[in-house]
């Protein structure tokens, strides 16, 4: 990885995987796999020039600020309070690490493989944040569902590439049952979900709090699930697109050694990250990382909104997981095979 040291955390260049490599089944991506998501990486690695991928982002982070912006009651109709606010619109629903309530940035929850994953009413009273159905602003905002779903299922797709290599280098180290492999949980999964995100622009006079902090914008949190797929985050001034304002603001990894450093991609790459659930099957050949966002700060920060997309692949809600028995694991989970459905939701980026 290359790095800088212009701020005071360092600057790192994630693993980058050309996509004509990536959907070479016969190549041996083993020793990019290792640098990116093994022991000593960042638990991150990019994937570059994935056809339409730049249109497809550009065409969903626009509609950001649009959806943001409808009336309240509009957003109002889009919020689903039975799923945890895991489906559909949801402002100042989740806590900062202060405590308070997070109104710097509001999201839209979507599943963008299925909109019904189940018809099973049962399924869905017990488990909302997964089982739900999609909900869609079709008359204030149509373009919103084909944008995000054309994007969600590339990033969708992209992912499972990655993770059959993820499976490649992870067999060489320990046997690996076909139809328990990674690619094939998230193939055989109804619940993965997307989440646009856009963060409100804020005035000189009101600046984000604890701006001086990696985790100004998102408090330091590692993915439970599997393997989480990102764009590039786009900027706005007054509806133009601009560099973002600030060198030191993005994405922040906490690294092994408990290093904190900035890490950066393309803005014509998918990034992904592994989850907490991948690094327990694969008995700690895939390592995921905790992880923050940084707001930008000063003058040049007034009137700057902030949009992106995160998509949330995680097994199906009914998988069951076998556990390495000789692998540490979290106290609360008492047998070495349990279902997905114990964890609830907590997807932020």
């Amino acid at each position: 990885m290359s790095s800088s040291t212009g701020t005071a955390s360092p600057t790192l260049r994630s693993v980058t995987i050309p996509y004509a490599d990536l959907k070479n089944k016969d190549a041996d991506l083993s020793a990019k796999i290792e640098e990116g998501f093994g022991p000593n990486g960042l638990g991150i690695l990019s994937i570059s020039d994935v056809p339409e991928f730049s249109s497809l982002r550009q065409n969903l982070l626009h509609l950001s600020p649009r959806l943001a912006n409808l009336p309240q009651k509009v957003k109002d109709e889009l919020e689903d309070p039975h799923s945890r606010y895991n489906f559909g619109w949801s402002h100042g629903k989740e806590k900062l690490e202060s405590g308070k309530p997070d109104l710097l940035k509001g999201s839209f929850y979507a599943n963008p493989i299925l909109d019904v994953p189940t018809t099973d009413m049962f399924l869905k009273q017990r488990y909302p944040s997964y089982c739900s159905s999609n909900i869609w602003p079709d008359s204030a905002l149509p373009e919103l569902e084909t944008a995000l779903k054309a994007l969600g299922k590339l990033m969708h797709d992209v992912g499972l590439m990655v993770a059959y290599h993820c499976d490649q280098y992870v067999s060489k180290g320990m046997e690996v049952d076909q139809n328990e492999s990674l690619k094939q949980i998230l193939l055989r999964s109804r619940c993965h979900k997307g989440r646009l995100l856009y963060y409100f622009p804020a005035p000189r006079s009101d600046c984000v709090p604890d701006s001086d902090s990696v985790s100004s914008w998102c408090g330091w949190h590692t993915d439970h699930g599997s393997l989480t797929g990102l764009t590039c985050a786009m900027f706005k001034r007054d509806g133009v697109e601009i560099p973002c304002p600030d060198s030191t603001a993005g994405l922040y990894i906490k690294t092994r050694t408990d290093q904190i450093v900035k890490v950066v991609f393309g803005e014509g790459e998918i990034a992904y990250q592994i989850g907490e659930t991948t690094e327990i099957l694969s008995r700690g050949y895939l390592c995921a990382t905790p992880h923050s966002v940084q707001a930008p700060k000063g003058e040049e920060v007034s009137g700057v909104d902030r949009s992106t997309f995160a998509l949330f692949m995680q097994p199906d809600w009914d998988e069951r997981l076998n556990f390495p028995k000789d692998m540490h694991i979290h106290k609360d989970v008492s047998s070495p095979c349990f279902k997905f459905c114990n964890f609830q939701s907590t997807l932020h980026i």
